[in-house]
């Protein structure tokens, strides 16, 4: 249930910080995937927010 709470924290600040993007996890997936969608959602901003926060975040495909 932690993870679920964390997810939806964290999917507030970035749809805060990133107005235009579309915010979503796949919690189900074993890496717990957070997709970033939309114009203007620079990869590294999304990068340095995840890990102020203390999680690990790498971009898969552009």
């Amino acid at each position: 249930m932690a993870r679920v709470s964390q997810a939806h924290a964290l999917a507030q600040l970035l749809t805060q910080q990133l107005p235009g993007c579309k915010i979503s996890f796949d919690l189900d997936d074993c890496d717990r995937i957070l997709r970033v969608e939309g114009n203007g959602c620079p990869p590294e901003l999304v990068i340095e927010l995840v890990q102020e926060n203390g999680f690990f975040c790498q971009v898969l495909e552009e």
